[in-house]
């Protein structure tokens, strides 16, 4: 129930304190015309309702939550008490910069550190998020080649085991989208990706590990093959967390790079954000970067790009996320960064290793921080598809993995465990598996009924989609 639907009328509760300053009347011409719909209860009635909302919302802190491609990990609550400082929490963005040393100190510290885990010369923080931070990154190779009057440069090559952002964003750009298929491995098919380079490729799009967890082990030859023929190697970082402190995205041969801060490095995205995607770049492409760069040592200052592209987001981005970001680069150090990474490979291997004699890997290989299990075969012997077992797990009291993503698996499951998880939690998901698969066997409308113990049952989610309800309307 909404809260507007347990109002009633002429109850209210004293949260304001008195005012302290002078009171000023709003002139009658700037007054509204009728009261405002706000509903009315009591501090306990507003206290329960919140309480109930929050049973129902499920997150990394009430179990297991294994969103594949997401990075769904346990965010340190030591980023938040950082985040909190006053010096960062109440700043303004017109305030001078001699009065926020510290803050452009956050944003140099984090350039100079995401630059050496990245191999990047220069990174900027104002992109908001990560399709964000893509477009920015895909605006910057833009740049380049029109600043050379290249022009004839229209096509940005994807594979098809792309994030879906990916196409969207060259689109945005407007650059033609040529789709690669994958290989038998999961990985980009050299021949098709070699008959589509020319001196139109403007650049290619890519994730390594890709978006089914695999390392492309041709990816020096890709990102040479590109260069080769003039374009640019932009590389989607959301999978940045399986390869963090080992390998770097500059050393592949990447010349601009995203990465969501918050998902590898540990800042809250759930809900809608704030997000971070921020963006480094080789220096062939630093003078086309956007935003406000911080230089200086002693004395800090904000500089423009001579050939910047413009303003991506207002002011310097999400600046506490920023903080966040750098308080955990700085707890886990340079020893736990790769570390961090190992485990997160580690821990997709133990899981996987522990389902594929039940259910069917679609990329039966070492996999690095994620999986897919293609439920196909499932689907066809006992009915039960994908979206069953996910509605099922929830029964189980664990979070669904992404469904039906990518869809060059079909009946796919993927599954990313994340470096936070330990050997019980994962021990106690796959038996969790395990017994639905088994369920599905003898009892398959059981796994057609799920979920049973939610606060809502089985909705319909293509009404949802195609009927949205987007507002309340007053009775």
């Amino acid at each position: 129930m909404l809260i507007f639907e347990k109002s009633k009328s002429g109850r209210h509760c004293s949260l304001f304190p008195p005012c302290d300053v002078e009171v000023v009347d709003v002139p009658a011409k700037d007054q509204r015309k009728a009261e405002l719909h706000l509903p009315e209860l009591s501090e306990t009635e507003i206290s329960r309702h919140y309480t109930e909302l929050a049973k129902k919302c499920r997150g990394v802190n009430d179990g297991f939550y294994p969103l594949g491609s997401c990075t769904m990990k346990y965010n340190p609550k030591i980023n938040d008490d950082m985040a909190a400082l006053p010096g960062f929490a109440e700043v303004h963005p017109l305030q001078p910069e001699h009065t926020v040393q510290g803050c452009l100190s956050v944003i140099q510290e984090i350039e100079t550190l995401l630059c050496e885990v990245t191999g990047m010369d220069r990174l900027t923080v104002q992109p908001a998020a990560g399709a964000h931070g893509e477009f920015t990154g895909i605006m910057l190779i833009k740049a380049y080649h029109e600043s050379r009057g290249d022009f004839k440069r229209n096509k940005i090559i994807i594979p098809d085991a792309a994030h879906g952002t990916n196409p969207a964003t060259a689109t945005m750009a407007d650059y033609k989208v040529v789709t690669i298929p994958s290989n038998e491995h999961g990985c980009v098919d050299m021949e098709k990706f070699k008959a589509v380079l020319g001196d139109d490729v403007a650049g290619l799009m890519l994730t390594n590990p890709n978006t089914v967890g695999i390392f492309d082990e041709n990816i020096l030859e890709i990102t040479k093959l590109i260069h080769d023929c003039g374009g640019l190697n932009y590389y989607d970082g959301a999978n940045l967390n399986a390869i963090m402190g080992v390998v770097r995205p500059g050393d592949m041969g990447f010349d601009v790079i995203h990465l969501n801060l918050h998902k590898t490095f540990s800042t809250p995205h759930g809900g809608g954000g704030p997000g971070s995607g921020v963006v480094g770049c080789k220096k062939l492409l630093a003078d086309f970067m956007p935003g406000y760069l911080v230089d200086g040592d002693a004395v800090k200052k904000f500089v423009k790009a001579p050939k910047s592209i413009g303003d991506m987001k207002a002011f310097y981005g999400n600046f506490l996320v920023v903080v966040r970001a750098l308080t955990y680069i700085k707890t886990l150090g340079k020893e736990g960064i790769p570390q961090a990474s190992k485990n997160a490979v580690l821990n997709a291997n133990y899981m996987m290793n522990k389902l594929k004699d039940l259910y069917t890997m679609a990329y039966d290989q070492i996999c690095m921080h994620e999986f897919v299990m293609s439920l196909e075969d499932l689907k066809q012997k006992t009915g039960v598809s994908a979206m069953d077992v996910a509605k099922a797990l929830l029964d189980n009291g664990m979070h669904p993995p992404t469904m039906y993503f990518p869809l060059i698996v079909h009946e796919a499951l993927m599954i990313e465990p994340t470096e936070t998880e330990s050997k019980e939690t994962l021990d106690d998901a796959v038996a969790v598996f395990r017994k639905l698969y088994e369920e599905a066997q003898t009892n398959p409308q059981a796994l057609h009924n799920a979920p049973v113990t939610t606060p809502v049952g089985r909705l319909d989610e293509v009404k949802a989609a195609r009927e949205p309800v987007l507002r309340y309307e007053w009775k």
